[in-house]
């Protein structure tokens, strides 16, 4: 008997069920609040949960880091004050405490210690850029004396392209503004001779290179030097170096930025008739990035101001016309079969952001995309705190098959200065603006009159 009532009540919750499902029309129910199913989270992410995502970053790479030089042979740390030799070595980490994507990184910590208040990220930045140029002195002499022995400071010592010296000028000038050693001084002035006077240019001063053909212009080097001419320029009051960096914007762009697209190729070569126009999502990161990194401190003068602004604007709605439905950005931006990639989806949810924060863009345009971007990049950070799906370095091409076919790997360096960067001006939106759910989706709330 009690098998018979419990087949039967199975049999009328189950009926039940089915008529309840059945019921759920658009006379019964309210079809347009279902629940959609989201790849990545639809939310508007709280402040608390950022500054977890940037703490597990912040302490995976604050043990993968060390802040030392050593003896190869013996492991010991070298002592302030002593003398090294060709046997020294900065301590062997999973990243160069020297490299361009380093630089990102310090100006990353710098800003998430800015809008979060948490000193530890100033501390990072500050211990590995006093221990280079504290020790530089030392190792230039060593150089000096041999310039074949091996040197950890070779490329600080002597840089040899935009990439050894323009994102770790800008940094280390950011440090220096913010009351850092005088010690950083001298190896500003060596990078930014460099930047100014020692890297290629074509006739009318646009920055070039001579790989992978001669005299061909990358778009990467927009961020390889105008951030750290600004910062000069800010540093000293000396015009010279914000005209540059200005010059850079207008000449690279009158060159690279297709305008019906509203994004940048990749790379252009002066002997070439026809250019290739290949728009890798990491070097239109780069061209934004440089954009917002230079009107953060160019005067409000400067009579190329208004065009630097119009031609973000132009970027940021060419950028915004192709992210994805999952949040992210294409490893090609117009090629929806290309994979989605991690760093260049940090650096635009940073720029647009930052654009909105200074109030260069519409906020209720963008702010949204902006929450988007960031919830896509959150879910790309481990429990380990390594960022992945992030594109290794790369070269120019001028085939597709090259761009598709890059690996990504959580050692690619590139993604961890735009993920603190996202995330240290994703803090500073939301303590400028608030959004709520409206109509199931996220908008900025309005203010009311």
């Amino acid at each position: 008997m009690k098998r018979i009532i419990v087949c039967c009540t199975v049999f009328w919750l189950s009926s039940n069920s089915i008529k309840a499902q059945q019921k759920a029309t658009d006379v019964t129910a309210p079809l347009h609040a279902l629940q959609p199913d989201y790849p990545v989270p639809y939310i508007i992410p709280a402040e608390k949960d950022i500054k977890s995502v940037l703490d597990r970053v912040f302490h995976y790479l604050d043990s993968v880091t060390p802040p030392s030089f050593i003896n190869r042979q013996t492991n010991a740390v070298l002592a302030n004050g002593v003398a090294p030799d060709s046997n020294s070595m900065f301590k062997q980490g999973d990243f160069r405490l020297t490299s361009y994507e380093w630089g990102v990184t310090y100006s990353g910590m710098l800003l998430v210690s800015e809008t979060s208040g948490d000193n530890k990220y100033k501390e990072y930045t500050k211990k590995r850029l006093e221990l280079i140029s504290g020790a530089l002195h030392a190792f230039r002499a060593l150089y000096q004396s041999n310039p074949k022995n091996s040197n950890p400071l070779r490329h600080v010592i002597e840089p040899k392209a935009l990439d050894d010296a323009g994102a770790m000028c800008a940094a280390s000038i950011k440090l220096l503004r913010l009351g850092a050693s005088p010690t950083l001084r001298p190896m500003i002035d060596n990078y930014i001779n460099f930047v100014f006077t020692g890297q290629q240019r074509f006739a009318d001063g646009t920055l070039a290179r001579n790989r992978p053909q001669m005299n061909t212009l990358w778009l990467d080097d927009l961020y390889m030097s105008v951030p750290a001419l600004a910062q000069m320029g800010k540093l000293t009051g000396d015009k010279k170096y914000y005209d540059d960096a200005v010059r850079q914007i207008l000449q690279f762009s009158q060159r690279m930025f297709n305008k019906q697209l509203g994004v940048y190729m990749h790379g252009w070569v002066e002997g070439m008739n026809v250019h290739p126009e290949f728009h890798w999502a990491r070097a239109n990161g780069w061209a934004i990035m440089a954009m917002v990194e230079l009107l953060s401190v160019l005067p409000e003068n400067h009579a190329g101001r208004d065009k630097v602004i119009r031609l973000l604007q132009e970027h940021i709605k060419g950028i915004a016309s192709f992210q994805s439905s999952r949040g992210f950005w294409h490893q090609l931006l117009d090629r929806n079969d290309s994979y989605l990639e991690t760093s260049a989806t940090a650096i635009f949810t940073y720029c647009i952001a930052k654009a909105i924060n200074q109030g260069w863009i519409d906020k209720l345009t963008y702010g949204p995309m902006c929450l988007l971007g960031w919830n896509a990049v959150a879910t790309k950070v481990n429990d380990k705190g390594q960022v992945e799906g992030t594109c290794v370095g790369t070269g120019m091409a001028f085939d597709p098959a090259f761009y598709y076919y890059r690996p990504v790997n959580v050692y690619a360096a590139h993604g961890y200065g735009p993920v603190l960067l996202a995330g240290g001006e994703m803090i500073q939106l939301l303590h400028n603006y608030s959004f709520e759910i409206n109509d199931s989706s996220i908008q900025l709330k309005p203010v009311k009159k």
